[in-house]
């Protein structure tokens, strides 16, 4: 479930405002919570290396390895590449997970993914060589290379993979006395987890007292965040 960027916007404006801390523009807020969004999500990667050293309870909603998994869930999807073979992965590719092969509705084959020191040896060998029920590919400058290379309808090929968060937009319009009005449709709200709504609020003011050179703001928002993170890891 996403986190709403209205909501987002009209707290950090109300936390502001209420300390008498400066105002927020809507483009500060959307490039500064674009760029808070993408360090929120890039962490996951390296908390959820953490978590699977660490020794996991077995109580129920308190593993943090799914609880992890389950944010960098809201990022995992599917989609058919584009191109010929070479396919060209999907703009919006983060981390690519399997590719597989499904010439009909009822044929399932994952792609074996290969370095480019064994792909030599493995397509010259009879023995090892890739068919359409044993396919490999090479996956290299955003592309995948395919083998055998008969495969070509990318329409038949999936890519499973983890996809970037789209940059966050608090979209508006002029009233008549000047105003901004909230503009639902052309908004793009926050996509990770409802649970990071603080750590998004915290981190956006952090940077905001950057902006506005407000070391008070810096101190507290760069205290609540770290004591966050110590709670969530400790």
């Amino acid at each position: 479930m996403a986190i709403s960027v209205d909501t987002v916007y009209k707290t950090v404006l109300l936390i502001l405002n209420k300390e008498q801390r400066g105002y927020m523009t809507p483009d500060e807020f959307n490039k500064i919570g674009s760029q808070v969004q993408r360090e929120i999500f890039e962490a996951y990667f390296e908390d959820l290396n953490q978590q699977l050293r660490i020794p996991q309870s077995d109580v129920e909603y308190s593993d943090r390895v799914a609880i992890t998994d389950e944010k960098i869930a809201e990022f995992k999807t599917e989609l058919n590449p584009t191109g010929t073979n070479p396919f060209i992965v999907p703009d919006n590719l983060y981390r690519l997970g399997s590719i597989t092969y499904e010439p009909n509705a009822s044929t399932y084959k994952e792609i074996q993914r290969v370095g480019r020191a064994e792909i030599y040896n493995i397509r010259k060998a009879p023995l090892t060589a890739p068919t359409t029920n044993y396919p490999i590919y090479l996956y290299e400058d955003n592309k995948a290379l395919v083998y055998p290379d008969t495969i070509t309808n990318a329409a038949h090929v999936k890519m499973q993979y983890v996809k970037k968060p789209t940059d966050v937009n608090w979209a508006y319009t002029t009233g008549s006395l000047g105003q901004l009005v909230y503009d639902t449709a052309n908004s793009i709200d926050f996509e990770l987890h409802n649970s990071e709504r603080t750590e998004v609020v915290l981190k956006m003011l952090l940077y905001q007292g950057v902006v506005i050179r407000d070391p008070q703001i810096v101190q507290v928002a760069a205290s609540r965040v770290q004591q966050e993170e110590v709670n969530e890891k400790s």
